[in-house]
């Protein structure tokens, strides 16, 4: 049997990559070690919070598939950074750890030109260095045009507890044991990382008086822009918060020999900006305490998740750790918490397309690219698969640039700097984060979603409709123009806003940071949805901010088209600094913005790249 596309690994990178291919009219394959585990949720069953919710909406708005997979499945939703500016706002949603894999399992399934296979892929088929396809552990062969690994935790994989080390995916899955060694052998740069999971506990045995109660969100959300709430605000699980102890510190401290990572039994590097219980403890002293909250997993079983506790100590040392927490003196423990290794390659051998540089048509998606959470690897899924198929079509690659998309920070951040961690996206990482809002990921990203083919013509009429909306109402505004009338600046001194001495347009007045639409209907009736007024409150204040930031990635964006040829040889060019040169004969960058944002290249090696380049008349 011969396909178009095939995936290997059924995670969220997986999922997205084989949705996005075979809705792209492409035969496809998805092959995953258990069919059950598709779209699994090992860690905290949420998704969203800072950055990362951001991306989701960018899914959706491209046409992925995860957005609208929690709209159906949540537990609990809630708006983060809301006191704070539109930059940071985020959704995030609690998900039921069942639904959710389900819901996905059914999309995958009803899929048209999809495919599902159980079994585990541990080599490919290779012919003059271009990807064939792939090899089971049967030895059976599948060829295809171009292939997507999406291989998360589990090239392999080791679970570890203290000083016990058990060769296993998540849930004491069969890891892939030969596919990594496979990929150094053709040349790839493979690495080591590690990442971890709190314990989880019986409800029964919390005693939730001594814990704070935190409920989702009395407005109703969704991530995806398609969809209607399907939730009731009443119904939603609540949350609850808790902090840890100085005897909690204590009992680490005192064991700190015993935990897998301090204790000298883990060999891969652990994320910065999600670490361990004792990582905390220990790299920020001064601090008393750290909140922990506890989540829930689903509505069909009682597990709680202690968000915040991940941990690789023994079983032992962990109930010690846990019934030192408020409210959990008597918990009871049904999944000890772990730490897990795998292997992942040097996302600096991937193309911005995600195609790798070192075999043609293999693409790579996920934790095997050096990242950590559902969002990142979903992203990137929906990325190599759109891509995939743009290869094996001829079709120029999306390329999402900096000022579009998170997902495009995400990607060019791994194909340019590279990462020796499990690499998380963070609002700070985005430099133009003031342009990749929460509310407009619509606005920046669905034009690329229709024109690749993933977003249906009903849903981008509507999305049209919107656009032109936001217009009319923001003409609506430009040309409603109030006098300084004593009722008119009576009504202002009312809402603490300062009299009009002229005339102003009601378009200059929302401008003032007290002013809302809602105070608009004073003198106009404004007819429109919340998203619109949202998006036409948010573009009007932060105006001068918003086009700033457009002109400073406008100068990225004249440095992206400065192009940089794919055989230049760099040892020709003279008086680039020793560490600049081994960087850009590394990364090979395709343009001077790219070239600019590697680690180790200063501004002085781009001034000499660009006489060079001007010299050979190569620009």
């Amino acid at each position: 049997m011969k396909y178009d596309i095939i995936v290997v690994g059924g995670g969220h990178a997986g999922c997205e990559a084989a949705l996005a291919s075979a809705r792209l009219g492409n035969k496809t394959l998805l092959v995953t070690g258990n069919i059950k585990n598709i779209a699994d949720m090992p860690c905290n069953p949420s998704i969203g919070g800072p950055a990362k919710g951001i991306i989701v909406r960018e899914i959706d708005a491209l046409g992925g598939e995860m957005a609208n997979n929690i709209d159906h499945s949540c537990l609990q939703v809630k708006m983060l950074n809301t006191k704070k500016g539109p930059a940071v706002r985020a959704l995030r949603a609690q998900g039921d750890k069942i639904t959710y894999p389900k819901t996905m399992l059914e999309t995958m399934k009803k899929q048209p030109n999809l495919e599902l296979k159980e079994s585990i892929v541990e080599d490919l088929i290779i012919e003059n260095n271009i990807v064939k396809g792939i090899i089971l552990e049967t030895n059976e062969k599948i060829e295809s045009q171009a292939v997507i690994l999406t291989t998360g935790t589990y090239l392999k994989a080791v679970i570890l507890r203290g000083a016990t080390k058990t060769v296993s995916g998540p849930h004491g899955e069969k890891p892939s044991k030969f596919l990594s060694s496979k990929l150094k052998e053709y040349g790839f740069t493979i690495q080591r990382l590690k990442t971890g999971t709190p314990p989880r506990i019986d409800k029964s045995s919390i005693d939730f008086s001594k814990t704070s109660l935190e409920p989702g969100d009395s407005v109703p959300y969704t991530f995806s822009y398609d969809n209607e709430p399907l939730y009731k605000i009443e119904d939603q699980v609540p949350c609850h918060l808790i902090y840890t102890t100085p005897e909690t510190h204590k009992i680490i401290n005192e064991n700190l020999d015993k935990s897998s990572m301090y204790g000298g039994y883990v060999e891969g590097i652990g994320p910065r900006y999600c670490p361990s219980i004792e990582d905390k403890v220990v790299r920020f002293k001064d601090k008393e305490r750290h909140q922990l909250f506890l989540e829930p997993e689903s509505i069909y079983y009682d597990d709680i998740y202690i968000q915040g506790f991940s941990t690789s100590m023994p079983e032992d040392v962990q109930e010690k750790m846990v019934h030192s927490l408020p409210g959990l003196e008597h918990a009871k423990i049904l999944k000890y918490a772990y730490a897990i290794e795998y292997d992942a390659i040097d996302p600096l051998q991937l193309k911005q397309s995600l195609e790798t540089k070192v075999i043609e048509n293999l693409f790579t998606a996920g934790q095997i690219n050096g990242t950590s959470g559902y969002e990142e690897a979903a992203g990137q899924g929906l990325i190599a698969g759109i891509n995939a198929s743009r290869k094996i079509h001829n079709q120029e690659p999306l390329i999402l640039k900096r000022n579009e998309a998170y997902i495009g920070v995400l990607i060019d951040d791994l194909v340019t700097k590279g990462t020796k961690e499990p690499y998380r996206m963070l609002t700070s990482r985005a430099e133009y984060r003031l342009l990749l809002r929460h509310d407009n990921a619509d606005l920046r990203l669905r034009e690329y979603g229709y024109q690749i083919g993933l977003i249906s013509e009903e849903k981008y009429q509507k999305f049209k409709e919107k656009q032109e909306q936001i217009q009319e109402l923001i003409t609506l505004l430009q040309n409603h123009k109030i006098t300084p009338t004593k009722e008119n600046n009576d009504y202002l001194e009312s809402i603490n806003s300062t009299k009009i001495l002229d005339g102003i347009t009601l378009y200059d007045l929302l401008k003032r940071p007290e002013i809302t639409t809602e105070n608009l209907k004073h003198w106009l009736e404004i007819n429109f949805s919340n998203e619109v007024i949202e998006q036409v409150e948010i573009q009007i204040k932060y105006e001068g901010y918003i086009i700033k930031a457009n002109r400073e990635a406008q100068k990225m964006l004249d440095l992206e088209k400065v192009k940089i040829p794919t055989n230049i040889n760099y040892d020709q060019i003279h008086n680039l600094a020793s560490e600049a040169r081994q960087k850009l004969k590394d990364v090979r960058p395709t343009t001077i913005a790219q070239a600019s944002r590697i680690s180790g290249v200063n501004p002085a090696d781009i001034s000499i790249l660009m006489v060079y380049l001007k010299k050979e008349k190569r620009i």
